[in-house]
């Protein structure tokens, strides 16, 4: 009987952390979309504050519903800790890529999309601290990366069997696309930032939706397609050639940190 309640306890607490992910994220989404609105852009430290509370409160109420119990927290740990490490290793990454995305995609993949976005979020977070990457652009770059593990565990089957090609192939083309995504993300601070004004091309405030829109795929098109192509394929190769050893001994963590209820 107690098992019993400890697996339905555990979806309750699976429920209310998927639940307060999309009250974060809608917070998140309404960042990135507010220089469309034709408004003046947020007071930086404002957003900055706000975006770093909300991950903080995701993560609180993780442990409070016990879907981020200790086990949980030490892994999240160990992957800002190792992406900070490969931050530190290559900053600037070659051209547009980063290998810091390839456990994030794993840990989506494996756990699902509540921790993949924690993962991501706060390995961001916390390798800015440590490499002084920490600036207005950091919860844009947050949020981004906490999107790109929860839609890793999004496309995730959510089996509790160990992975497969078709997985690897899944993943893989997962991160093929976030690659582009981030980096479409992320340029919405550039775009109303560094280059407002520019002519054709830059943020300007008071312009309606559909010409801003416009503006920044042009902007995205000149600026970043080829560099964000990069990451895009480096995303895609290291799952190839990393993901399964990766994936496999993820899974197996995951088994130990889940109590299965069977029929007597």
């Amino acid at each position: 009987m107690s098992g019993l309640k400890r697996a339905r306890g555990s979806g309750t607490a699976g429920a209310r952390a998927s639940w307060s992910l999309a009250a974060v994220s809608l917070l998140g989404v309404g960042l990135f979309a507010w220089p469309f609105t034709g408004l003046a852009l947020p007071a930086e430290t404002g957003a900055m504050a706000l975006s770093v509370a909300a991950i903080l409160a995701l993560v609180l109420v993780g442990v409070g519903t016990q879907a981020l119990d200790n086990r949980r927290l030490a892994l999240l740990a160990v992957i800002a800790a190792l992406d900070t490490g490969l931050r530190l290793a290559l900053v600037t990454g070659i051209a547009g890529f980063t290998p810091i995305f390839f456990l994030i995609l794993c840990a989506g993949y494996v756990y699902g999309a509540s921790f993949g976005f924690l993962a991501g979020s706060v390995a961001l977070l916390v390798s800015a601290l440590v490499t002084g990457g920490v600036g207005p652009w950091l919860p844009y770059e947050m949020f981004a990366a906490g999107w790109v593990g929860a839609a890793a565990g999004l496309v995730s089957p959510s089996t509790t069997r160990l992975p497969g090609r078709r997985d690897i192939l899944i993943l893989a083309l997962t991160g093929l696309f976030l690659g582009y995504a981030y980096g479409g993300a992320t340029d919405v601070y550039d775009w109303s930032v560094f280059y407002r004004g520019v002519p054709g091309l830059g943020w300007t405030p008071g312009i309606n939706a559909g010409e801003a829109l416009s503006r920044f795929v042009r902007f995205y098109i000149v600026t970043s397609l080829a560099w964000d192509s990069f990451r895009a394929a480096g995303n895609f190769v290291m799952v190839l050639a990393l993901g399964p050893p990766v994936l496999a001994a993820m899974s197996r963590f995951r088994s130990r940190f889940t109590l299965v209820v069977e029929p007597a």
